[in-house]
């Protein structure tokens, strides 16, 4: 009896003895850790690169028919403008006044094309409550972030709005007098608020007469989206749309600028000239971007 109990307590103690080894920490965990960060680091940003369209580019049409152009120069995000009429059987516009049943088809018409509404902009709600039902709008279409320029005064009430969407607000930079025609207006409003950026309209710097380079690194950390467009001259805020590479801009700076960054949102192509017959352009954009990005060291 005694041995049996003697060798009862040596298996107890030895089955204890295993599982305590067993519960303890491992260093091959915190190697995991640290080559899971290595990977990170080492990760391409371009490799997330979106390459979208500015609905406005074809504004001059219903999104219906904006849908089908943008699908025939091959491109599978947008960024939305309300306002634009939907075309189609459906009689209202894009945006917070659309019917239950313009929304379904409009989705339907998304999910046919394999295309993504990625933001939408741009906006300038003048009270909260017109917020929310932009931020309603954005959710129900899976947005990233909404493209605006809010007033000064709803800047605490739009990021903890922004927060609970959990929807970015990008500020974009219209040309002078704009309230955010420099990058530094752009990040007061940023200041302390997480959910408030950058949507960086390259174009529009070069006719504020800024270096679009130089605009970015004022903003890194706070660039949630960029507008590409090319201009025939800088410093002047007339200054005439071209197809992009094809004008004054540098883009190859830009690129590598936002790739150093790890910026890894979308460039919405913005081409605000030749109004009827845009398409080649905007193939012309998407073949330029792809050929500068895959040459980025």
């Amino acid at each position: 009896m005694h041995r049996m109990l003697s060798s009862c307590l040596l298996c107890l103690c030895t089955m204890l003895s295993f599982i305590s080894c067993n519960n303890a920490p491992s260093e091959p965990v915190a190697d995991a850790k640290k080559d899971s960060a290595a990977t990170a680091d080492t990760t391409d940003p371009t490799k997330s690169w979106r390459i979208g369209v500015q609905m406005w580019t074809f504004h001059f049409v219903s999104f219906v028919k904006a849908i089908e152009k943008a699908d025939s120069a091959g491109v599978k995000f947008i960024e939305a403008y309300p306002g634009q009429p939907l075309g189609g059987e459906m009689k209202d516009s894009f945006g917070t006044r659309m019917s239950e049943d313009s929304k379904t088809k409009i989705r339907q018409l998304l999910q046919s094309k394999g295309i993504s509404i990625v933001a939408m902009g741009v906006i300038t709600p003048k009270s909260m409550d017109e917020w929310k039902k932009y931020f309603d709008l954005a959710k129900y279409f899976g947005l990233s972030y909404i493209t605006a320029e809010p007033l000064k005064n709803q800047w605490d009430a739009l990021d903890s709005l922004a927060g609970s969407y959990g929807i970015k607000v990008a500020i974009h930079d219209h040309p002078r007098p704009n309230p955010y025609w420099h990058p530094d207006s752009v990040l007061a409003a940023a200041k302390g608020h997480p959910n408030i950026g950058s949507c960086a309209d390259v174009g529009h710097w070069a006719r504020n007469g800024l270096d679009p380079v130089v605009c970015l690194q004022k903003l890194e950390g706070h660039i949630f989206g960029v507008h590409l467009k090319d201009i025939d001259s800088a410093g002047n805020t007339k200054a005439r749309d071209l197809v992009v590479g094809t004008g004054v801009i540098q883009f190859a700076p830009i690129f590598k600028e936002l790739k150093r960054q790890g910026f890894t949102g979308m460039f919405s192509i913005e081409r605000e000239n030749n109004w009827y017959n845009n398409v080649p352009d905007v193939i012309a954009t998407v073949k330029y971007f792809n050929e500068q990005v895959a040459k980025l060291p």
